[in-house]
This record gives structure tokens, C-alpha cells and sequence, in this order.
């Protein structure tokens, strides 16, 4: 079976398990500390970045659809969704897209702050070295994240309740060309490698 193979370093290029989310990470050497854990999830996590092109051969007689020189990237939507099954009142503020915390009360607002984007990293494990301070890593920051599916929560009989959520990146307009999303991809190493 000649085209029957996987490449021999496939186990060097596995992510494995769901990851997690954080609300800072350091790229550089995949260190967190245990309280910017934003929750603990169910499902695994969904990551996309979906372009919007422009064809600008589309109306012009005789170009076929999707010529490579006249195609452009308009922009990108960036998100991450999954559902958490904890949920700290800060985690539920951050849902509840624009809100105040007070004590031990959310209180949504129907206005937009500055303070509502923050940044958010999902980090999962990846390669064979996924331990100690060398271990490997995919992490994928979601720049200026807001909660855009809201605050959801779905109970059950004798279960957990669950808080679908859906974060969108978005772009600045002081960096209108900086693409809301960053993917950083760190190979393990061996404590000697």
C-alpha cells in the first residue's frame, strides 16, 4: 500500500485535548497563572477566522470567476465558541457583553465601553512533549474579544448547567490593518533539546 502512510513525525504534530482559556498568556515560554483560567468547559472549543473577499472580476466580461489577481480580502471575522460549565460572576460579566459588576450583581448596560474588549488566548497541547516548562503549545489569541452570543445558560435534571458562548475579535480603528487574531504554533522540546 504505497500511498497508505502518515508522516513519520506525526506524533510531534498533534493538538491534543480541548485547552483551555485564558485571559493572558506569554507566547514566548507558555507559562499562566491558574487564576486567568476562564473556566472549565464542555464540548471542546471552536476557533475559526473566516475571510470576506472582494471579486473585482466578478462583472467583467470574459474573467472567470476567482481570478487570483483580481481577488482581495475585505476582512476577517474571528471567534472563538464552545460552553463553559462554571461560571465565576466575572466570567458572567464578560458574557453578558456590556456590564457592571457590583458585589455580587451583574448589571447589563445598553452601551458599548472600551473596557468591555479584552483580549482572550485559547492554548492547547501540542506535540509529544506537552509537559514542564518545555512542553509544546498552539495558542491563538482573540484581540479585542466581546462576548457576541450574549449570556446563555441551559440547566438540566440532576446535571450541570451550561453557558454557551461565542467571542468575536475585532479590529481597531487605531490598527485598522491588524487582523484580530494571532496563531502561535511552539513545538516541544526535550529538556536537553
Amino acid at each position: 500500500m504505497k500511498f497508505t502512510k502518515i508522516p513519520t513525525n506525526t506524533f510531534s504534530h498533534l493538538q491534543m485535548n480541548a485547552g483551555i482559556m485564558l485571559t493572558t498568556f506569554n507566547t514566548e515560554d507558555g507559562s499562566y497563572e491558574a487564576e486567568n483560567i476562564l473556566g472549565a468547559t464542555t464540548g471542546g472549543l471552536n476557533v475559526t477566522l473566516t475571510p470576506t473577499f472582494s471579486d473585482f472580476g466578478e462583472d467583467i466580461d470574459n474573467c472567470p470567476k476567482n481570478t487570483k489577481e483580481l481577488k482581495r480580502i475585505d476582512d476577517y471575522e474571528a471567534k472563538i465558541s464552545g460552553t463553559f460549565v462554571t461560571a465565576s460572576k466575572e466570567l458572567v460579566k464578560r458574557l453578558a457583553v456590556a456590564a457592571e459588576l457590583s458585589g455580587n450583581k451583574v448589571t447589563p448596560r445598553n452601551t458599548l465601553n472600551n473596557s468591555d474588549f479584552a483580549d482572550l488566548y485559547w492554548v492547547g497541547d501540542y506535540t509529544n512533549v506537552n509537559d514542564g516548562t518545555n512542553a509544546g503549545f498552539i495558542a491563538i489569541k482573540l484581540m479585542n474579544a466581546l462576548s457576541t452570543g450574549g449570556f446563555q445558560i441551559q440547566t438540566t435534571d440532576k446535571g450541570k448547567g451550561q453557558f454557551a458562548f461565542e467571542f468575536t475579535g475585532h479590529y481597531s480603528i487605531d490598527a485598522q490593518d491588524i487582523v484580530p487574531l494571532e496563531i502561535y504554533v511552539k513545538e516541544g522540546t526535550t529538556v536537553n533539546g
